[in-house]
């Protein structure tokens, strides 16, 4: 019996027996989970490791035997089996749905293989075009120097670098040759970077598109040809890119890397759009604990089950499990949804983090005491409109933000006291009038701890 399978054979009877609306089970459970992202996988055969890395791909390239095979074939040989992940820092930070590859990618690390993580600081001067409607705008070495500063400190909780290799695409294409990069070039039909549906529909409504992000894919293959990869993972957004570099790679005399895409995750605002920085719909590697746990909490449930496949080292038995018992009522959707959250809290801040967090958002927002929540801003200056206490608080971003939580009645004062909470309904009105006016007239004097809440937001007044 593998590793692999003694941890699925005691979380399922875990998932099976245990109340997981309970504390005490929730923290074994993330226990387990977290035990696992760390598990040593290297007692799988390669058709196992193959079928494992297959239950999470949306596209695997050529097929799961040609990847088992290839794992044989690298035994052989005194160079190991290389899996490669590359991220251009067009941006700071690093989010969750960059992370679905690189748990696939982690993987191949705990399998005994020879991970790259490339970060494509020449590639990210022309950004990757893919599902774009227009350029992206142009970054200076600045710009790209002051993003990938933390990516090696973010990605960390993914990868042990005493053993995968952290590389900067730079030091090997800022050595290219002109003479070099025609001769590969010659040999790729233009019709090839044409077919991509994206460029065409930019082309057809008359959007601009340059030289460079044609030969965006092709740059970002000369990755592949120095790394000698056997597999390059990535999201299914960059499958067309990922087949470029099969082309380059061919073309460089190089056996063709094998493809894993995977799904892309739905971002955290409900509208179904992918998890994109540049919607602001994304859960950044860097957040707090209990900012991580809140934005999982806020997504849809009918994502939970994706977020889990993707963002987790659940196999398919154990989520059958859980499918099982929300069908026949023994597992409420709010539970589990928890223990996603900590789940994914967990895989970057560790269990305890993580069972904090599940703790003050219950304080928070389920047994509705704010008392014991310890990372609540605080509201001093009472003589403010309660319009502008809400926006420099950061809970809104104009007047008209807040008028609209009012007429949803997410507008509100809380008043805990030992004999229970009041929640006070606030009108548009009663937010333009001095927060001190608003507490004399509402509460009349009658306080105890005190809170503003403002939809999901919460801050504390400090009455004395």
């Amino acid at each position: 019996m593998t590793r692999l399978s003694q941890s699925v054979d005691r979380l399922t009877a875990l998932l099976r027996g245990e109340d997981l609306a309970a504390d005490a089970a929730v923290r074994e459970l993330l226990e387990l989970t977290t035990q696992r992202r760390g598990l040593d996988l290297s007692d799988l055969s390669p058709t196992e490791q193959a079928t494992l890395i297959a239950e999470r791909s949306q596209e695997l390239q050529p097929s799961a035997d040609a990847l088992a095979q290839r794992i044989v074939d690298a035994q052989k040989k005194p160079r190991p089996f290389v899996a490669k992940f590359g991220i251009d820092p067009t941006g700071h930070e690093v989010h969750l749905g960059h992370a679905v590859p690189m748990l696939i990618l982690s993987r191949f690390q705990r399998m005994d293989h020879q991970v790259v993580f490339i970060v494509g600081d020449v590639t990210a001067k022309i950004g990757d075009p893919s599902g774009r409607s227009d350029e992206r705008p142009a970054l200076t070495d600045a710009d790209i120097a002051r993003n990938l500063t933390t990516y090696r400190q973010q990605v960390t909780p993914f990868f042990d670098f005493a053993r995968a290799q952290f590389r900067h695409n730079g030091d090997w294409l800022r050595e290219i040759k002109l003479p070099r990069l025609i001769e590969i070039t010659a040999q790729i039909p233009v019709s090839m970077p044409l077919q991509r549906e994206d460029f065409r529909k930019r082309l057809d409504t008359g959007q601009g598109l340059s030289l460079a992000e044609l030969l965006y894919s092709v740059v970002m293959a000369l990755d592949s040809v120095e790394i000698n990869t056997d597999l390059e993972v990535g999201g299914i957004d960059q499958f067309l890119n990922m087949q470029m570099c099969r082309k380059v790679m061919d073309i460089c005399g190089q056996t063709p890397e094998l493809l894993v895409a995977t799904s892309l995750i739905e971002g955290t605002d409900g509208t179904g759009a992918k998890m994109s920085k540049s919607k602001g719909n994304y859960v950044p590697l860097t957040a707090p604990a209990g900012e991580i746990f809140g934005k999982i909490m806020s997504v849809p449930d009918r994502v939970v089950e994706p977020y889990f496949r993707a963002l987790s080292e659940w196999r398919d038995a154990e989520l059958a499990v859980t499918s099982g018992r929300l069908a026949a009522g023994s597992l409420h959707p709010m539970d589990l949804k928890k223990i996603l959250a900590g789940e994914v809290t967990a895989a970057i801040h560790g269990v305890d983090a993580a069972m904090k967090a599940r703790d003050e958002f219950v304080a928070r927002f389920s047994k509705r005491t704010f008392a014991d929540v310890e990372d609540l801003p605080s509201i001093d200056d009472l003589g403010q409109t309660v319009i502008d206490i809400v926006k420099a608080l950061g809970f809104a971003r104009s007047n008209g933000d807040v008028r609209r939580v009012a007429e949803q009645n997410g507008l509100r004062i809380v008043v805990e006291s030992d004999t229970g909470q009041n929640q006070i309904t606030l009108t548009a009105d009663e937010a333009r009038e001095p927060l001190a006016a608003v507490l004399k007239n509402k509460v009349n004097g009658r306080f105890g701890d005190c809170y503003l809440k403002v939809g999901r937001k919460l801050a504390r007044i400090n009455v004395a």
